[in-house]
């Protein structure tokens, strides 16, 4: 089994800053792309943010300059840096790993957190 465990979301105002933070654990093998999601309401899911196994990064254009994705794979943990923060930051973020696990180590599987509510307030 594989866990993605979320934490740091919370209520910050207009121009604040929060730090998410997922640690994924169980039986791990290794861990290839990691991603930040988000969904406000009455929205689509959509990708924030990703990181490869090798440290490439990717992020939305609304975010681009704002946040910073970063991972420490010594930790199995990915982060998610958001600065600037305005209403339209608003949702709830969900991280997302490709796993390969220990009992089947030739498949990729995708697992999601729980999700962490961001609400900014304007």
């Amino acid at each position: 089994q594989v866990q993605l465990v979320e934490s740091g979301g919370g209520l910050v105002q207009a121009g604040g800053s929060l730090r998410l933070s997922c640690a994924a654990s169980g039986s791990i093998f290794r861990i290839n792309n990691m991603a930040w999601y988000r969904q406000a309401p009455g929205k689509q899911r959509e990708l924030v943010a990703s990181i490869s196994s090798a440290g490439s990064t990717n992020y939305a254009d609304s975010v681009k300059g704002r946040f910073t994705i970063s991972r420490d794979n010594t930790k199995n943990t990915v982060y998610l840096q958001m600065n600037s923060l305005n209403a339209e930051d608003t949702a709830v973020y969900y991280c997302n790993a490709r796993i390969t696990t220990a009992q089947a180590i030739n498949v990729i599987m995708g697992y999601w957190g729980q999700g962490t509510q961001v609400t900014v307030s304007s």
